[in-house]
Protein backbone atom coordinates (compact mmCIF):
# COMPACT_ATOMS: atom_id res chain seq x y z
CA UNK A 1 0.00 0.00 0.00
CA UNK A 2 1.53 3.29 -1.15
CA UNK A 3 1.49 6.20 1.31
CA UNK A 4 1.36 9.92 0.49
CA UNK A 5 4.73 10.50 2.19
CA UNK A 6 6.55 7.86 0.10
CA UNK A 7 8.63 8.51 -3.01
CA UNK A 8 6.25 6.37 -5.08
CA UNK A 9 3.29 8.31 -3.73
CA UNK A 10 4.92 11.64 -4.49
CA UNK A 11 5.69 10.58 -8.06
CA UNK A 12 2.14 9.41 -8.67
CA UNK A 13 0.67 12.64 -7.32
CA UNK A 14 3.10 14.77 -9.34
CA UNK A 15 2.26 12.95 -12.57
CA UNK A 16 -1.46 13.10 -11.82
CA UNK A 17 -1.29 16.82 -11.10
CA UNK A 18 0.58 17.52 -14.35
CA UNK A 19 -1.87 15.49 -16.44
CA UNK A 20 -4.98 16.81 -14.75
CA UNK A 21 -3.80 20.43 -14.88
CA UNK A 22 -2.71 20.24 -18.51
CA UNK A 23 -4.98 23.18 -19.34
CA UNK A 24 -2.91 25.46 -17.08
CA UNK A 25 0.06 24.74 -19.33
CA UNK A 26 -1.50 24.10 -22.71
CA UNK A 27 -4.31 26.63 -23.22
CA UNK A 28 -2.32 29.05 -25.43
CA UNK A 29 -1.20 26.22 -27.73
CA UNK A 30 -4.60 24.52 -27.48
CA UNK A 31 -6.71 27.51 -28.51
CA UNK A 32 -4.08 28.72 -30.96
CA UNK A 33 -4.03 25.32 -32.69
CA UNK A 34 -7.82 25.21 -32.95
CA UNK A 35 -7.79 28.64 -34.62
CA UNK A 36 -4.74 28.25 -36.85
CA UNK A 37 -5.02 24.59 -37.90
CA UNK A 38 -8.72 23.78 -37.56
CA UNK A 39 -9.88 27.24 -38.77
CA UNK A 40 -12.32 27.80 -35.92
CA UNK A 41 -13.00 31.40 -34.90
CA UNK A 42 -11.93 32.58 -31.40
CA UNK A 43 -15.39 31.95 -29.97
CA UNK A 44 -15.56 28.38 -31.31
CA UNK A 45 -12.02 27.58 -30.18
CA UNK A 46 -12.76 28.99 -26.76
CA UNK A 47 -15.95 26.93 -26.56
CA UNK A 48 -14.06 23.66 -27.19
CA UNK A 49 -11.60 24.40 -24.39
CA UNK A 50 -14.54 25.44 -22.21
CA UNK A 51 -16.25 22.09 -22.80
CA UNK A 52 -13.17 20.23 -21.52
CA UNK A 53 -13.04 22.44 -18.44
CA UNK A 54 -16.80 22.23 -17.86
CA UNK A 55 -16.55 18.44 -17.94
CA UNK A 56 -13.82 18.59 -15.30
CA UNK A 57 -15.98 20.87 -13.14
CA UNK A 58 -18.93 18.48 -13.38
CA UNK A 59 -16.79 15.51 -12.36
CA UNK A 60 -15.19 17.39 -9.49
CA UNK A 61 -18.49 18.69 -8.11
CA UNK A 62 -19.94 15.17 -8.29
CA UNK A 63 -17.03 13.33 -6.68
CA UNK A 64 -15.69 15.83 -4.12
CA UNK A 65 -18.52 15.35 -1.56
CA UNK A 66 -17.95 11.59 -1.81
CA UNK A 67 -14.16 11.76 -1.69
CA UNK A 68 -13.77 9.85 1.57
CA UNK A 69 -15.73 6.92 0.12
CA UNK A 70 -13.85 6.68 -3.19
CA UNK A 71 -11.09 4.24 -4.15
CA UNK A 72 -8.51 6.82 -5.23
CA UNK A 73 -6.26 4.54 -7.27
CA UNK A 74 -9.17 3.10 -9.25
CA UNK A 75 -10.73 6.50 -9.98
CA UNK A 76 -7.39 8.01 -11.01
CA UNK A 77 -6.48 5.10 -13.27
CA UNK A 78 -9.85 4.91 -15.01
CA UNK A 79 -10.13 8.69 -15.25
CA UNK A 80 -6.78 9.28 -16.89
CA UNK A 81 -7.30 6.21 -19.07
CA UNK A 82 -10.65 7.55 -20.27
CA UNK A 83 -9.12 10.95 -21.02
CA UNK A 84 -6.35 9.28 -23.04
CA UNK A 85 -8.92 7.41 -25.13
CA UNK A 86 -11.02 10.54 -25.72
CA UNK A 87 -8.06 12.64 -26.82
CA UNK A 88 -6.85 9.83 -29.05
CA UNK A 89 -10.22 9.84 -30.82
CA UNK A 90 -10.15 13.64 -31.03
CA UNK A 91 -6.96 13.43 -33.09
CA UNK A 92 -8.89 11.57 -35.81
CA UNK A 93 -11.61 14.20 -36.39
CA UNK A 94 -11.81 17.81 -37.54
CA UNK A 95 -15.60 18.06 -37.21
CA UNK A 96 -16.72 20.57 -34.61
CA UNK A 97 -19.54 18.49 -33.12
CA UNK A 98 -17.34 15.43 -32.64
CA UNK A 99 -14.53 17.48 -31.15
CA UNK A 100 -17.01 19.15 -28.79
CA UNK A 101 -18.29 15.82 -27.48
CA UNK A 102 -14.78 14.40 -27.06
CA UNK A 103 -13.56 17.54 -25.27
CA UNK A 104 -16.42 17.21 -22.79
CA UNK A 105 -15.79 13.49 -22.24
CA UNK A 106 -12.06 13.96 -21.73
CA UNK A 107 -12.78 16.76 -19.25
CA UNK A 108 -15.11 14.56 -17.18
CA UNK A 109 -12.54 11.75 -17.09
CA UNK A 110 -9.52 13.93 -16.29
CA UNK A 111 -11.51 15.95 -13.74
CA UNK A 112 -12.48 12.81 -11.84
CA UNK A 113 -8.85 11.70 -11.66
CA UNK A 114 -7.65 15.16 -10.65
CA UNK A 115 -10.25 15.38 -7.87
CA UNK A 116 -8.93 12.30 -6.08
CA UNK A 117 -5.37 13.50 -6.69
CA UNK A 118 -5.98 16.85 -4.97
CA UNK A 119 -8.08 15.32 -2.20
CA UNK A 120 -5.24 12.92 -1.44
CA UNK A 121 -2.72 15.78 -1.33
CA UNK A 122 -4.99 17.72 1.03
CA UNK A 123 -5.09 14.83 3.50
CA UNK A 124 -1.32 14.49 3.67
CA UNK A 125 0.64 15.61 6.73
CA UNK A 126 1.90 18.80 5.02
CA UNK A 127 -0.51 19.79 2.24
CA UNK A 128 1.16 23.15 1.51
CA UNK A 129 4.55 21.49 1.00
CA UNK A 130 3.19 18.60 -1.07
CA UNK A 131 1.10 20.91 -3.26
CA UNK A 132 4.24 22.99 -3.81
CA UNK A 133 6.08 19.82 -4.84
CA UNK A 134 3.49 18.89 -7.46
CA UNK A 135 3.57 22.52 -8.58
CA UNK A 136 7.31 22.24 -9.23
CA UNK A 137 6.62 19.12 -11.29
CA UNK A 138 4.07 21.09 -13.30
CA UNK A 139 6.75 23.71 -14.00
CA UNK A 140 9.10 21.04 -15.38
CA UNK A 141 6.27 19.60 -17.45
CA UNK A 142 5.46 23.08 -18.80
CA UNK A 143 9.02 23.56 -20.10
CA UNK A 144 8.95 20.24 -21.95
CA UNK A 145 5.42 20.72 -23.29
CA UNK A 146 5.77 24.35 -24.39
CA UNK A 147 9.21 23.77 -25.85
CA UNK A 148 8.29 20.67 -27.86
CA UNK A 149 4.62 20.88 -28.77
CA UNK A 150 4.33 24.13 -30.84
CA UNK A 151 7.08 23.06 -33.28
CA UNK A 152 5.51 19.59 -33.56
CA UNK A 153 2.10 21.06 -34.31
CA UNK A 154 3.58 23.51 -36.83
CA UNK A 155 5.41 20.68 -38.61
CA UNK A 156 2.86 17.86 -38.42
CA UNK A 157 -0.53 19.52 -38.04
CA UNK A 158 -3.22 20.08 -35.44
CA UNK A 159 -4.03 16.41 -34.62
CA UNK A 160 -0.58 16.05 -33.08
CA UNK A 161 -1.72 18.23 -30.16
CA UNK A 162 -4.43 15.74 -29.22
CA UNK A 163 -2.01 12.85 -29.65
CA UNK A 164 0.33 14.54 -27.18
CA UNK A 165 -2.57 15.01 -24.74
CA UNK A 166 -3.49 11.33 -25.14
CA UNK A 167 0.09 10.29 -24.40
CA UNK A 168 0.24 12.46 -21.27
CA UNK A 169 -3.02 10.99 -19.96
CA UNK A 170 -1.92 7.43 -20.75
CA UNK A 171 1.29 7.86 -18.76
CA UNK A 172 -0.72 9.25 -15.84
CA UNK A 173 -3.10 6.27 -15.98
CA UNK A 174 -0.20 3.81 -15.88
CA UNK A 175 1.57 5.56 -13.01
CA UNK A 176 -1.70 5.81 -11.07
CA UNK A 177 -2.35 2.10 -11.51
CA UNK A 178 1.09 1.26 -10.14
CA UNK A 179 1.65 3.82 -7.38
CA UNK A 180 -1.34 6.02 -6.52
CA UNK A 181 -1.24 6.49 -2.72
CA UNK A 182 -3.91 6.02 -0.08
CA UNK A 183 -5.33 9.27 1.31
CA UNK A 184 -4.60 9.51 5.01
CA UNK A 185 -4.55 12.34 7.50
CA UNK A 186 -2.22 11.54 10.41
CA UNK A 187 -3.66 11.38 13.91
CA UNK A 188 -1.81 14.54 14.91
CA UNK A 189 -3.57 16.48 12.18
CA UNK A 190 -6.94 15.04 13.14
CA UNK A 191 -6.33 16.08 16.72
CA UNK A 192 -5.67 19.63 15.59
CA UNK A 193 -9.28 20.07 14.51
CA UNK A 194 -10.89 22.82 16.56
CA UNK A 195 -13.16 21.25 19.15
CA UNK A 196 -16.00 23.65 18.37
CA UNK A 197 -15.93 23.09 14.61
CA UNK A 198 -19.09 21.33 13.50
CA UNK A 199 -18.33 17.85 12.12
CA UNK A 200 -19.12 17.10 8.53
CA UNK A 201 -19.61 20.73 7.49
CA UNK A 202 -17.19 22.67 5.31
CA UNK A 203 -16.36 25.94 7.13
CA UNK A 204 -17.96 29.10 5.77
CA UNK A 205 -14.59 30.74 5.16
CA UNK A 206 -13.61 27.93 2.81
CA UNK A 207 -16.51 28.81 0.49
CA UNK A 208 -15.16 32.33 0.14
CA UNK A 209 -11.79 30.82 -0.76
CA UNK A 210 -13.43 28.59 -3.36
CA UNK A 211 -15.08 31.59 -5.05
CA UNK A 212 -11.84 33.60 -4.94
CA UNK A 213 -9.82 30.80 -6.52
CA UNK A 214 -12.54 30.39 -9.13
CA UNK A 215 -12.22 34.09 -10.02
CA UNK A 216 -8.45 33.77 -10.43
CA UNK A 217 -8.98 30.65 -12.54
CA UNK A 218 -11.38 32.62 -14.74
CA UNK A 219 -8.84 35.40 -15.32
CA UNK A 220 -6.08 32.83 -15.88
CA UNK A 221 -8.01 30.92 -18.55
CA UNK A 222 -9.53 33.99 -20.20
CA UNK A 223 -6.07 35.49 -20.70
CA UNK A 224 -3.97 32.38 -21.19
CA UNK A 225 -6.23 31.13 -23.99
CA UNK A 226 -5.28 34.13 -26.12
CA UNK A 227 -1.73 34.75 -24.93
CA UNK A 228 -0.26 33.09 -28.02
CA UNK A 229 -2.83 34.61 -30.40
CA UNK A 230 -2.37 38.20 -29.25
CA UNK A 231 1.38 37.88 -29.76
CA UNK A 232 0.94 36.40 -33.22
CA UNK A 233 -1.69 38.95 -34.25
CA UNK A 234 0.62 41.78 -33.17
CA UNK A 235 3.26 40.43 -35.55
CA UNK A 236 5.79 39.29 -32.96
CA UNK A 237 6.43 36.09 -34.93
CA UNK A 238 6.18 32.36 -34.15
CA UNK A 239 9.75 32.04 -32.89
CA UNK A 240 9.42 35.00 -30.51
CA UNK A 241 6.06 33.89 -29.14
CA UNK A 242 7.28 30.31 -28.72
CA UNK A 243 10.29 31.70 -26.86
CA UNK A 244 7.95 33.53 -24.50
CA UNK A 245 6.03 30.30 -23.85
CA UNK A 246 9.29 28.47 -23.11
CA UNK A 247 10.35 31.30 -20.77
CA UNK A 248 6.96 31.02 -19.08
CA UNK A 249 7.59 27.33 -18.52
CA UNK A 250 11.03 28.01 -17.04
CA UNK A 251 9.66 30.70 -14.73
CA UNK A 252 6.96 28.25 -13.60
CA UNK A 253 9.67 26.10 -12.00
CA UNK A 254 10.14 28.64 -9.25
CA UNK A 255 6.82 29.88 -7.77
CA UNK A 256 5.84 26.59 -6.11
CA UNK A 257 9.33 26.10 -4.65
CA UNK A 258 9.34 29.70 -3.47
CA UNK A 259 5.90 29.20 -1.92
CA UNK A 260 7.17 26.16 -0.05
CA UNK A 261 10.16 28.11 1.30
CA UNK A 262 7.96 31.03 2.34
CA UNK A 263 5.22 28.90 3.92
CA UNK A 264 6.11 29.99 7.48
CA UNK A 265 7.47 33.41 6.51
CA UNK A 266 4.64 35.08 4.59
CA UNK A 267 1.00 35.17 5.79
CA UNK A 268 -1.14 33.09 3.45
CA UNK A 269 -4.06 35.51 3.58
CA UNK A 270 -1.87 38.46 2.53
CA UNK A 271 -0.47 36.50 -0.41
CA UNK A 272 -3.98 35.50 -1.46
CA UNK A 273 -5.24 39.09 -1.41
CA UNK A 274 -2.24 40.38 -3.38
CA UNK A 275 -2.29 37.69 -6.06
CA UNK A 276 -5.45 38.79 -7.94
CA UNK A 277 -4.20 42.39 -8.11
CA UNK A 278 -0.87 41.41 -9.65
CA UNK A 279 -2.63 38.97 -12.00
CA UNK A 280 -5.02 41.66 -13.30
CA UNK A 281 -2.22 44.18 -13.86
CA UNK A 282 -0.26 41.62 -15.89
CA UNK A 283 -3.32 40.96 -18.06
CA UNK A 284 -3.61 44.68 -18.78
CA UNK A 285 0.02 44.76 -19.97
CA UNK A 286 -0.21 41.57 -22.05
CA UNK A 287 -3.37 42.59 -23.88
CA UNK A 288 -2.57 46.27 -24.46
CA UNK A 289 1.17 46.43 -25.14
CA UNK A 290 2.05 47.12 -28.81
CA UNK A 291 5.72 46.38 -28.07
CA UNK A 292 7.21 42.93 -27.65
CA UNK A 293 9.30 43.52 -24.49
CA UNK A 294 6.46 44.45 -22.07
CA UNK A 295 4.31 41.67 -23.54
CA UNK A 296 7.10 39.13 -23.12
CA UNK A 297 7.97 40.13 -19.55
CA UNK A 298 4.35 40.12 -18.38
CA UNK A 299 3.48 36.89 -20.20
CA UNK A 300 6.51 35.01 -18.89
CA UNK A 301 5.48 35.52 -15.23
CA UNK A 302 1.70 35.45 -15.71
CA UNK A 303 1.06 31.79 -14.82
CA UNK A 304 3.58 31.96 -11.96
CA UNK A 305 1.32 34.36 -10.05
CA UNK A 306 -1.53 31.84 -10.10
CA UNK A 307 0.73 28.95 -9.06
CA UNK A 308 2.30 30.91 -6.20
CA UNK A 309 -1.02 32.25 -4.88
CA UNK A 310 -2.85 28.95 -5.22
CA UNK A 311 -0.17 27.08 -3.28
CA UNK A 312 -0.76 29.33 -0.26
CA UNK A 313 -4.52 29.10 -0.74
CA UNK A 314 -4.43 25.30 -0.94
CA UNK A 315 -2.41 25.01 2.25
CA UNK A 316 -4.62 27.41 4.23
CA UNK A 317 -7.92 25.96 3.01
CA UNK A 318 -6.69 22.41 3.66
CA UNK A 319 -6.07 23.42 7.27
CA UNK A 320 -9.54 24.93 7.50
CA UNK A 321 -11.19 21.75 6.18
CA UNK A 322 -9.37 18.64 7.41
CA UNK A 323 -11.77 16.23 5.68
CA UNK A 324 -10.13 16.82 2.31
CA UNK A 325 -13.52 17.24 0.64
CA UNK A 326 -13.10 20.92 -0.18
CA UNK A 327 -9.67 20.39 -1.72
CA UNK A 328 -10.96 17.39 -3.66
CA UNK A 329 -13.08 20.05 -5.36
CA UNK A 330 -9.94 21.96 -6.41
CA UNK A 331 -10.55 21.12 -10.09
CA UNK A 332 -14.01 22.67 -9.74
CA UNK A 333 -12.58 25.74 -7.98
CA UNK A 334 -10.08 26.34 -10.74
CA UNK A 335 -12.04 25.08 -13.70
CA UNK A 336 -15.49 26.52 -13.07
CA UNK A 337 -13.79 29.84 -13.72
CA UNK A 338 -11.48 28.36 -16.30
CA UNK A 339 -14.43 26.78 -18.11
CA UNK A 340 -15.99 30.20 -18.57
CA UNK A 341 -12.65 31.81 -19.42
CA UNK A 342 -12.02 30.64 -23.00
CA UNK A 343 -15.56 31.29 -24.24
CA UNK A 344 -15.79 34.61 -22.35
CA UNK A 345 -12.37 35.64 -23.64
CA UNK A 346 -13.24 34.60 -27.18
CA UNK A 347 -16.50 36.52 -27.07
CA UNK A 348 -14.82 39.67 -25.72
CA UNK A 349 -11.98 39.48 -28.26
CA UNK A 350 -14.43 38.92 -31.12
CA UNK A 351 -16.66 41.84 -30.06
CA UNK A 352 -14.32 44.37 -28.46
CA UNK A 353 -10.73 43.34 -29.15
CA UNK A 354 -7.91 42.13 -26.92
CA UNK A 355 -7.86 45.23 -24.72
CA UNK A 356 -11.26 44.33 -23.25
CA UNK A 357 -9.66 41.38 -21.45
CA UNK A 358 -7.64 43.78 -19.28
CA UNK A 359 -10.74 45.61 -18.07
CA UNK A 360 -12.53 42.32 -17.39
CA UNK A 361 -9.53 41.03 -15.40
CA UNK A 362 -9.52 44.10 -13.16
CA UNK A 363 -13.24 43.68 -12.35
CA UNK A 364 -12.97 39.95 -11.65
CA UNK A 365 -9.81 40.48 -9.60
CA UNK A 366 -11.68 42.89 -7.33
CA UNK A 367 -14.22 40.15 -6.56
CA UNK A 368 -11.39 37.72 -5.75
CA UNK A 369 -9.76 40.19 -3.34
CA UNK A 370 -13.05 40.65 -1.50
CA UNK A 371 -13.54 36.89 -1.17
CA UNK A 372 -10.02 36.32 0.12
CA UNK A 373 -10.48 39.12 2.63
CA UNK A 374 -13.21 36.99 4.27
CA UNK A 375 -10.77 34.16 5.04
CA UNK A 376 -9.10 34.15 8.47
CA UNK A 377 -5.34 34.14 8.87
CA UNK A 378 -3.58 30.89 9.75
CA UNK A 379 -3.57 31.78 13.45
CA UNK A 380 -7.19 32.98 13.47
CA UNK A 381 -8.22 29.77 11.73
CA UNK A 382 -7.46 27.88 14.93
CA UNK A 383 -10.34 29.65 16.71
CA UNK A 384 -13.62 27.73 16.45
CA UNK A 385 -15.77 30.83 16.18
CA UNK A 386 -13.90 31.90 13.03
CA UNK A 387 -14.70 28.66 11.24
CA UNK A 388 -18.35 28.51 12.17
Amino acid sequence: MTRTDSVRGHIALMVGHCAGMVDLVALPVWVGTLIAHYRFDPQQAGLLATLFLAGAVLASLTLAPRFNRLHGRLVATLGFGGAAASFGLASTSAEFGMLAALHALSGVAAGAALSVTHGTIARSARPHRLFALVGIALGVFAIVFLGATPPLVAALGGPVLFQVFAGVMAVAALVSALAFPVADRPAAAQASRSPGAPPGRIPRAVWFGIVGIGCMGLVQAMTFSFLERVGSDRGFGLAAVTGVLIALGIVNLFPAALAAWLEKRWPARTVMMTGPVVQALLVAVIMNSPAFAPYAMAASVFAAVMIFTHTFAFGLLARLDLSGRAMAATPAMLMIGAAIGPILGGTLVKALGYGSLGAAALAIGAVAVFCFSRIPSSRAAARPEVLA
